[in-house]
């Protein structure tokens, strides 16, 4: 299943080579919501893996960006104890700001969703 959020990009740290054939990369968006007369702000941290690493290159801090992110979630057993971990794995980034000609925001890195996505359209 396919997420999306839209804020501000606030934060993109260094691609970290996990083994010789796996790479990640974190980031992070602010987005901030009026809730009762009360501004929230929450700083949300994505990943990124192998090629989506340049992903966050095409954009400068402070850019008002849409994300597009599945939620994974792993179980590990260690000296007995169960552990889990959830990441964000973001695998599109556009920016919400139009172009010149007043059309589209820009995207950057399309991926289609997950095999396991529902194709209803009957054709």
């Amino acid at each position: 299943m396919s997420y999306e959020i839209t804020g501000k990009l606030v934060a993109v740290f260094d691609i970290v080579q996990r083994t010789e054939t796996f790479k990640t990369r974190e980031f992070v968006i602010e987005k901030s919501e009026d809730i009762g007369g009360r501004v929230i702000t929450n700083y949300v941290k994505f990943q990124c893996v192998q090629d989506k690493t340049a992903m966050p290159d095409r954009f400068t801090m402070g850019d008002e960006v849409k994300v597009q992110f599945n939620i994974k979630g792993t179980k590990w057993v260690k000296d007995g104890r169960e552990n889990y971990i959830t990441n964000l794995d973001a695998w599109r980034m556009e920016t919400t700001k139009m172009n010149q000609s007043g059309g589209e925001g820009v995207n950057y890195n399309d991926m289609p969703p997950p095999a396991d996505a529902v194709d209803d359209l009957p054709f």
